[in-house]
């Protein structure tokens, strides 16, 4: 399944929502339309700042020209496009490139990384697992199922070791057996709770000393099912452990999946992997295009500029 076929599917409750209230604005964009389209992408969760910019952006592209049928849809989704663009893989071009896998509990994050690895493996990469969430009762036992579904290497401590320690034996093991790819996992983080948030610290600290030529990204893992909150959490991330990427996961649970705009707009933050399902390949690389075609138009449906 293509990407745009991925996405349209996964799409479906947000643009089952916005899609007839979008249509039933018509004519010339006014003051009284432009409110009405505003909380229409509100209650999508794009956010109150975001919304008004988008507004704002369209009225200035769309201009006094009435719009016909589907093409307010049209012109919305070239403006989500330039909001969301550019376009940001990963950065693998130093190894081992080492990727750090961050988030609160019950977003999926350790589901997530299983399927990075499988993602990352197809491409033809080499990649060892770090099962750095040693709190979390049979968290590495989750993550060694993962390493044997995909074929990837895994260094594992006991139950309550330093994660840190993880991260530096991980990096030592992928340096000695030549991986292009060293993805830690670590504790679900409350986002709110300053001594965790110290131990991230820690462990970039580890990084930066064990692996200072390599490539790095920071990773956080979002439930888009929490709207707003998501938000907040990668706010606090970002402050914390400098956040270079989101993961947005289960946006074929949620009617707001207006989030992950809210989220580049505000905080800067690429959105690098969105994960609309289950299966193992439900998780691909972001592209803004195909994310704006999604969010407002049925598979098949004419939407060309």
């Amino acid at each position: 399944m293509g990407f745009l076929s991925f996405l349209t599917k996964g799409l479906k409750k947000t643009r089952n929502e916005l899609v007839v209230q979008v249509d039933g604005i018509s004519g010339k964009l006014t003051p009284e339309t432009l409110e009405e389209l505003e909380e229409i992408l509100i209650l999508s969760d794009v956010g109150v700042r975001t919304a008004g910019k988008i507004c704002s952006d369209l009225a200035a592209r769309v201009g006094r020209r009435s719009l016909g049928d589907g093409e307010l849809r049209r012109e919305l989704r070239e403006v989500l496009v330039d909001l969301l663009s550019p376009d940001e893989g990963l950065d693998l071009s130093r190894k081992p490139a080492v990727i750090l896998v961050v988030g609160v509990n019950g977003v999926g994050k350790t589901t997530t990384i299983g399927k990075l690895t499988n993602y990352l493996m197809g491409e033809g990469k080499t990649v060892l697992l770090g099962a750095a969430d040693t709190f979390r009762a049979a968290a590495s036992e989750q993550l060694e199922v993962w390493a044997k579904r995909c074929g990837a290497q895994i260094i594992c401590h006991q139950e309550g070791a330093d994660p840190a320690a993880v991260v530096f034996d991980s990096i030592t093991a992928g340096k000695a057996r030549g991986a292009d790819v060293i993805l830690c996992d670590t504790a679900g983080r409350l986002h709110n709770k300053k001594n965790l948030m110290d131990e991230l610290a820690k462990i970039d600290r580890v990084i930066t000393r064990e692996a200072p030529e390599s490539s790095r990204e920071v990773l956080l893992v979002l439930d888009a099912t929490t709207g707003q909150n998501g938000l907040n959490q990668a706010r606090e991330f970002a402050s914390a452990c400098g956040v270079t990427g989101v993961v947005l996961t289960k946006l074929d649970g949620t009617a707001k999946g207006g989030v992950v705009v809210g989220i580049k707009d505000q905080l800067g933050l690429p959105i690098k992997f969105v994960g609309v399902g289950e299966q193992i390949n439900d998780l691909r690389p972001f592209s803004a295009r195909d994310y704006a075609t999604a969010l407002l138009f049925d598979e098949g449906e004419e939407a060309a500029p």
